[in-house]
């Protein structure tokens, strides 16, 4: 009885507030110098008090739009439309309609094409969006495009960083990728570059979000049919380094009656290399040197697909899917020698001795398929933004293997070992999740959700020795397991200005549950059972107006947690080699992230952000030695601590003025860890920078040339010092027949600079290497758009193709 009655009196109250806001429609009558109506020209209604807050119509064939969702207040509106100048005016709703004149531009009716300058970065509220197109006709896939993208960092192994050194959560199309990054970086590579519609980089995400994104969020939307009638366009290219890759597709949009439909193919033939060579001092005489050498060779399938339906014009319902065929193989050799020292105290000077002499190779043939079906719905409720929205996806990720491996010693001389196994692993996910936004009033908004993720994953591998002629079981390759996540949250957030502020806080409660079993060799079965509260808080204000661009700054509080994977926690020791193994810890914790930031952005592009990241528990991959022979390390993971976290980031862009254009921008992390290493006290601190950039030059009407850079100096991989490192790119692209064919030129990592030095000096662990990987190519890539649109729009009257969003 009670909650009903207090439900009864909360509806009351909203629906007393929306009756004493009385909404007023604002009608608008848009018309040329002659009287004459202005067709498909688009308004802009943005209210002064918040920016940030925008509703769009499109005149009809009487010149004609309504707001419906406005209230009795000043509006700016905005009106453009193609071969006038815009207009920008104050208005007040009311019963009377709105006229607007506008003026012809006669320099834009002097070409028969217009090119909408869209920035290439730009800040909307608590995120920063990343329109790809520049990157996308010099990259071969969207894990290149990460790559160029300002701001953005990824490491060899396919983690991708933004403010913190804690890996970003990798998002697409709105679905959390529960993978690892090698995972999520073989499925980034398999995806066109052409298939992105836009990045959207959230560093501090709202209450709305997992928060299991500590090192913020990385959301990929993938481009759906928003052309009119039917287009497409097809590719083809290459890029040569030391290896080379070839690739080619196609992609399809169609709309038609209040229906979408897109179709996404592409293959991919590709080949790279990496090479590790690493120096350990195990002993105070003794060094252990290795150099290993891997090859990347594969094949990749692609498929994607969608179809949208427009039900009315308050539902519409989309069905989208992938479909990855990955043949991925590698084949590595590891030579390892180890050296005595003469006299240890002086090793610089001293005769070294060779002591042992082997070499391993590994032979890795594997299968990999991912399947990815996703349902979403959204459901207006009025005119002012209030939807309910749902989404239920299933992800699909299995791996079949084989391997090969043999170790020949040539000092002392032995018997050489061989041995084989197969390995298999399935990955099953499920996630449902429904969001409501609802705005009683305009100048409010309230947001509520709840979302359920299950995921089971299954790995079996039998891995054998051949001892003689016999083939015997390998205890140490060998094991079987399962594991079990459910993660079940609800969340609530508000925002509404107040006056020359916006402020938006929320909450979100997640309850965590992990089942980790292994049969084989042994059972090391483990329950996490927990559940964790994260508030959220986000606050903005106007600053000043300079010069007609405004300042505007924001405020960001969060609370983040990140969740040991299964291999974590596993407490397995699996073989590497002869002198490295890894093994997971069952004992591992949770660690939890408070982020504050702030920043300013200028006209929507970001330009100054500090912050700092509290981070307890924090656990990370370490290195150990072995207590019983010294020249064996094992790598795990454990709680070290806590670390303070402290980062800034500038930018600056140059807007598109004549033929150039440029963004140029620096970011500065600082660490200071604060725990426990090898059972003794650890402090450690480490400064690095970043600086990136991106440059756009367009040569003439057809052609443009771009370059972006990056440049990091003393980089840290977890406890991993590194050297400098970094790449320029350049690219060349020129239209021919009419705009529809695009030839590029690439060259990436021109300078061959994109590879590092690192330095583990943590506890007993000494050792120094280098890393590079297949970096510098060279390439070509030809893409043709074809398609026949409506003639009987009276927007692109002079065939002007209208921007794709």
């Amino acid at each position: 009885m009670f909650i009903r009655s207090t439900n009864l009196v909360i509806i009351l109250c909203l629906l007393a507030v929306r009756a004493l806001s009385q909404p007023v429609p604002l009608r608008v009558r848009v018309q040329d110098k002659q009287t004459q109506p202005v067709i498909g020209a688009t308004l802009r209604l943005t209210d002064p008090a918040d920016t940030t807050r925008q509703l769009y119509e499109i005149t009809d064939t009487l010149g004609l739009a309504t707001f419906q969702g406005t209230i009795k207040k000043n509006y700016w509106l905005t009106a453009t439309s193609v071969g006038f100048k815009p207009v920008r005016k104050l208005v007040q709703p009311g019963p009377t309609v709105q006229t607007i004149k506008l003026e012809t531009d006669n320099i834009t009716l002097q070409g028969v094409s217009v090119t909408a300058a869209k920035p290439l970065v730009k800040q909307e509220d608590d995120k920063t969006i990343v329109d790809p197109e520049p990157i996308a006709a010099t990259s071969t896939s969207a894990y290149e495009i990460m790559e160029k993208t300002p701001g953005v960092f990824l490491d060899p192994d396919g983690n991708v960083y933004l403010s913190s050194t804690t890996p970003a959560t990798i998002y697409i199309n709105g679905r959390e990728q529960k993978m690892s990054a090698s995972d999520i970086a073989s499925i980034l590579k398999s995806l066109p570059p052409n298939s992105i519609s836009r990045i959207e980089i959230l560093r501090t995400p709202s209450a709305r979000y997992d928060a299991s994104g500590s090192g913020g969020v990385v959301n990929i939307v993938l481009k759906k049919g928003v052309n009119i009638g039917l287009t497409g366009s097809a590719n083809v290219g290459f890029n040569q380094g030391r290896f080379g890759n070839q690739f080619a597709g196609v992609t399809i949009n169609s709309t038609k009656n209040r229906r979408t439909a897109y179709l996404n193919l592409n293959v991919t033939n590709r080949n790279s290399y990496e090479q590790i060579q690493t120096n350990r001092h195990f002993a105070p005489d003794s060094i252990l040197r290795q150099d290993a050498y891997t090859t990347y060779p594969g094949q990749n399938y692609y498929v994607g697909y969608g179809l949208g339906f427009e039900l009315s014009r308050r539902w519409d319902i989309n069905v989208d899917g992938r479909f990855s065929w990955n043949q991925a193989n590698s084949e590595a050799t590891n030579e390892n020698m180890i050296s005595a020292f003469n006299n240890a105290a002086s090793r610089a000077t001293s005769a070294e001795q060779l002591v042992s002499d082997n070499l391993n190779t590994v032979d890795n043939r594997s299968r990999i398929l991912s399947f990815n079906q996703g349902f979403t719905t959204r459901f207006k409720l009025d005119t002012v933004g209030s939807e309910l929205t749902t989404d239920v996806s299933y992800n699909f990720i299995g791996t079949r293997g084989l391997q090969d491996f043999s170790t020949q010693y040539m000092q002392p001389q032995r018997q050489t070992t061989i041995g084989d196994g197969s390995f298999t692993n399935q990955r099953h996910l499920i996630a449902a999740q429904a969001d409501l936004k609802y705005k009683p009033i305009p100048t409010l908004t309230l947001e509520t959700g709840a979302k359920t993720t299950v995921q089971r994953f299954t790995s079996d591998a039998a891995y054998f020795n051949l001892v003689g002629q016999n083939r015997l079981p390998s205890q140490a390759r060998t094991n079987q397991y399962n594991y079990y996540e459910n993660i079940n949250a609800v969340y609530v957030q508000a925002s509404k200005p107040f006056g020359s502020f916006l402020l938006k806080g929320g909450v979100r409660l997640e309850n965590t549950n992990m089942d980790g079993q292994q049969y084989v060799p042994a059972d090391t079965s483990f329950r996490i059972r927990r559940t964790d509260l994260f508030p959220y808080v986000f606050l903005s204000r106007k600053l000043v107006e300079i010069a007609g661009y405004e300042l505007r700054t924001y405020l960001v509080y969060r609370r983040s947690i990140t969740r040991p994977a299964y291999e974590y926690l596993n407490p397995f020791a699996q073989y590497v080699d002869q002198y490295l193994y890894q093994s997971g810890n069952p004992g591992l914790r949770p660690q939890f992230t408070e982020n504050f930031e702030a920043n300013i952005s200028v006209e929507d592009r970001p330009l100054f952000a500090i912050g700092r990241n509290y981070t307890r528990d924090i656990f990370t991959s370490v290195v150990y030695q072995d207590p019983a022979n010294r020249s064996i390390a094992y790598r795990t993971y454990d709680n070290l601590g806590s670390n303070r976290e402290t980062y800034f980031r500038l930018m600056g862009v140059l807007p598109p003025v004549g033929r150039y254009f440029f963004i140029l921008g620096t970011q500065y992390n600082h660490n200071d860890y604060t725990g426990v290493y090898e059972g003794k006290p650890l402090n450690f601190q480490r400064g690095s920078w970043s600086i990136f950039t991106f440059h756009s030059f367009k040569i003439d009407k057809r052609s443009t040339a771009t370059l972006n850079a990056f440049f990091r100096t003393k980089g840290q991989l977890q406890f991993y010092e590194l050297g400098n490192f970094g790449a320029l790119n350049l690219s060349v692209n020129r239209k021919f027949m009419r705009d529809k064919l695009m030839v590029t030129l690439t060259a990436n990592d021109l300078l061959f600079t994109n590879y590092y030095q690192f330095t583990l000096q943590q506890g007993s662990v000494s050792a120094d290497g280098l890393r590079r990987n297949d970096t510098r190519r060279f390439g070509m890539t030809v893409r043709y758009n074809f398609g026949l649109k409506k003639r009987d729009e009276r927007t692109n009257m002079f065939n002007v193709d209208t921007p794709t969003q």
